[in-house]
């Protein structure tokens, strides 16, 4: 079941116009680009999560 926490940057990143906006805007990079940028250290962490779930079942 927490496996399925993997999909959550595949369907965050699927859906494009649903971040495909300008605003709000971080520190001048438009929601389009540090939307994505954010998805990177979370996708880290999720893999991350999982990994040591999965690991502890073994």
């Amino acid at each position: 079941m927490i496996r399925l926490l993997l999909l959550l940057p595949f369907i965050g990143l699927m859906i494009v116009p649903f971040y495909n906006i300008r605003e709000p805007y971080l520190l001048g990079f438009p929601f389009f680009y540090w939307y994505q940028l954010a998805w990177v250290p979370l996708t880290s962490l999720l893999t991350y999560t999982v990994y040591r779930s999965v690991r502890r079942a073994d």
